[in-house]
Parts: C-alpha cells; structure tokens; sequence
C-alpha cells in the first residue's frame, strides 16, 4: 500500500488559498495568534490583499475600547482607542513611520537612507513624527466624540489600501527582507483588486449606514490617493521604490490624515 503523500499547501484550491491569505494577513499585521503555520508562497501574496479586511477588524476593536469609554470623556476614550490599536498590531505601522522619518531627514544619500532604515534606534526625526502622529490621532478622534467609534472602523480599513497601490506599482527595494515580507509586498492585479474594492465598499456601507457623508467619503479618498501619489514619487525619488517601512508610514499617514480629513469636512 502506497505511503500518503503530504498535503501540498501551494496546489490547494484557489478559493482556499486566498482565504487563507486572511489568515496570513492577522498573522503578518497583528499580535494576535491565529495560528495556521505554515503558510504557502501564494497564501502569503493573498495576505496583502486582505489587509483592509484585517484593517476593518482592528478598527472594530478599537471602536469598541472607544465606545465602552466615552462616558469617561472623550480625550480617555481616544487615547484608550489608540492604544489598543499599538497593542494589537504591535506599533506595526508606527515603527515603519518613525524609520521613515529618520531616514528621509537624516540620510543626504540613498546607501545612507538604507543604513538609518535597518537601524533599529529612533533618531530626532523618527520620535518627533511618531509623537505628532498619535497626538493628531487622539485629537482628532477626542473631537469627534460620539461619532469617532465608526471614524476608528473606516479610517482603519481604508488606510491599509494605499500602501497596495504602492506595492503593485513600485519595486521593492530593500534585499535582504524577510522572504514572506517580500512576497506580501509584491501582490498581483487580483489582491490590489479585492484590497480596493473592502475599501470601496466600507465607504459605501457608511454612507448607505449614515455613519458617514457623501463629502467624508470622497474626502478619505482623496486623502488616500493623495498620500499614495506623494509618498510613491519621494519614495522613488530618495530609495528608488518601497520599503516595508515606507508602506507603514504611508499607512499612518492616511490614517492621521483621514481623521483629520472627516472632522474638517464635517466642521463644527
């Protein structure tokens, strides 16, 4: 009787593989142990096209801490907010922020922004941009109040689309990253496709919902695509493509300015 022969993960079914690609993706962005090692090379390329989904998740946990400690006031419900978010993901994004920003403000040449960007000590730069970026975090959402638990879900969710825009249209550039990094940055038409698309449907459903104006909408969108559009051309022109870190930075960026995008249309 012929031995079994092991399952192989690559040549699973398609359908199977993408949505274990979901799990990837918990694993890839978050703390949390979802288990489901070892993954194949395709399930780690569907990751990226999950990271809204996970982004929505993250989002729906941190409402939740908002929500439950709003009646403290709204500054205690913000930070509390975003603090489970740094739990969550690990300060994920907001390590990638602060790299960015040592790099592109200390480094004159490109082989010298590399080298700040492997140093894992936060420079000047790095600490003043990541200081700043949970500071307009909190603010924004203390100023939104009552309306800042569906703000956290959207902001959450939306923001982790542009750094696939990035990924699928710029090289990545630094080599010696970790093999199932370089593989979730290099996603395909369809993981840029489904990424797009959980985005472009959060924002519908908050406007059919009435969580969100049809201005905030195309406002988030904006922002989204602005930040994609600059950070891509002095990504390109300082490194000559992406990094990991770069697509945290881009991340928070839209997420900060996202917030600050929904509470400036919705005035006061």
């Amino acid at each position: 009787m012929p031995e079994p022969v092991p399952e192989d993960m690559s040549v699973q079914p398609g359908v199977v593989t993408a949505l274990r690609g979901l799990r990837a993706a918990c694993t890839f962005l978050t703390r949390v142990p979802v288990g489901g090692f070892p993954y194949s090379d395709a399930e780690w390329r569907w990751a990226a096209g999950w990271f809204p989904a996970v982004g929505l998740l993250i989002g729906c946990a941190c409402a939740a801490v908002h929500a439950a400690l709003l009646p403290a006031g709204p500054w205690p419900a913000a930070a509390a907010s975003v603090s489970a978010g740094l739990l969550l993901t690990g300060a994920f994004h907001e390590d990638g922020l602060a790299d960015t920003a040592d790099a592109l403000g200390g480094a004159y040449t490109r082989e010298r922004l590399l080298e700040i960007l492997k140093d894992s000590r936060v420079g000047s730069f790095g600490a003043a941009a990541l200081t700043m970026a949970l500071l307009l975090r909190v603010a924004c959402l203390a100023a939104l109040g009552p309306a800042a638990p569906a703000a956290i879900v959207i902001v959450h969710a939306c923001s982790r689309v542009p750094p696939l825009w990035l990924m699928r249209a710029l090289p990545y550039v630094t080599r010696d990253a970790a093999a199932r990094s370089r593989l979730v940055a290099r996603p395909g038409d369809a993981q840029v496709l489904l990424a797009t698309g959980t985005g472009a449907l959060v924002l519908l459903a908050a406007v059919a919902l009435d969580l969100l104006r049809g201005d905030q909408a195309i406002a988030l969108a904006l922002v989204g695509v602005g930040a994609a559009i600059v950070g891509g051309w002095r990504f390109v022109a300082r490194a000559g493509g992406i990094t990991g870190d770069f697509l945290g930075a881009t991340q928070q960026v839209v997420e900060g300015l996202g917030l600050l995008a929904l509470l400036w249309v919705a005035g006061p």
